[in-house]
């Protein structure tokens, strides 16, 4: 790699469960004609982290071409260290990209990347066990969507809503709400819960899983995260609740606590599964301290899911 590169681009042929390598020829192509920019392919999990921890100094952009996970990787490795951060969306599902850029508008190629503006935007921050700091740009689930996270992880022949769909009712059909002790910091007060919590998710970002408004009233550059608590209810209780969550509606149902938290503590009885941006951390448990960081990172800005070509 030339050190005279401006724009990395860092490609995860594994996104979308493989279907993401079927890009690999057209982006290579439009980077080799851009003497400011430089490819690298990723090979295996974590990979991207690596390469972007290795190459940021010599950057002045970074450009995650992958999936939300690709992207989470890319900002553990870079948060706080300067760099730009941009977004050529490969994934299945693309949830950061829905809040960053809800106009969508037509892009094609990379062009657009030289040109771009940039916006700080903010950070989760996640301590747990005994593992340093990670930080999330979406959003973070412990228990139910941290499950599903992980049943799609374990589906790789169905793509997008099907395998969202698929693992929500096989999470489902052995699932009952943990117990979690919850301390939420608000603005000007404290608000606690010790009970059975079917669903728990902490959003910077509004879309989780594709289509799903977790947190339809997240901003991305307010200081705050953004909690979404579904309380102890019942397994056949919760299917008015997919449509609730698709629309965004839940958040006024007596059931689901909503608000905007500048820190959130979660104490687990028993392990369980969080996601982070839609990546698997496993066997979680004890006290998990979720916090936000403000213009915690720059993210070039005005990016579209049309970036990607049409018939790739």
């Amino acid at each position: 790699m030339t050190n005279r590169s401006r724009y990395l681009f860092i490609f995860n042929p594994a996104a979308d469960k493989g279907r993401a390598s079927r890009k690999s020829a057209w982006l290579e192509a439009l980077v080799t004609e851009s003497q400011e920019s430089v490819m690298v392919r990723t090979t295996h999990a974590g990979h991207a982290g690596v390469i972007a921890r290795a190459e940021h100094r010599q950057r002045t952009s970074i450009i995650s071409c992958g999936g939300d996970g690709t992207l989470h990787e890319v900002v553990n490795a870079v948060a706080g260290e300067g760099c730009t951060v941009g977004i050529l969306p490969f994934g299945s599902g693309n949830d950061f990209i829905k809040t960053l850029n809800p106009a969508r508008r037509q892009r094609r190629g990379i062009s657009h990347f030289f040109n771009s503006g940039s916006r700080e935007v903010d950070l989760g921050r996640v301590a747990f066990a005994n593992s340093d700091n990670r930080f999330f740009i979406n959003s973070l689930g412990i228990g139910f969507t941290g499950r599903v996270a992980k049943s799609v992880k374990g589906a790789p022949w169905l793509k997008g809503e099907l395998a969202y769909l698929y693992a929500l009712l096989t999470v489902l059909a052995g699932y009952s709400a943990p117990k979690m002790k919850i301390t939420i910091t608000l603005e000007n007060s404290v608000l606690e819960l010790d009970e059975p919590v079917f669903a728990f998710s902490v959003s910077n970002g509004k879309v989780e899983g594709g289509k799903f408004r977790i947190a339809p009233q997240a901003e991305i550059t307010d200081g705050l995260l953004d909690v979404c608590i579904l309380k102890g209810i019942t397994k056949l209780e919760f299917f008015p609740y997919v449509f609730k969550y698709l629309n965004g509606t839940q958040i006024s149902d007596p059931k689901v606590i909503y608000c905007k938290a500048k820190a959130v503590d979660v104490t687990l009885t028993e392990p369980d599964v969080m996601h982070m941006d839609g990546e698997v951390y496993d066997d979680i448990q004890g006290r998990v301290a979720i916090s936000v960081v403000p213009n915690g990172i720059t993210m070039l800005c005005d990016l579209s899911e049309d970036s990607e070509p049409k018939n790739a």
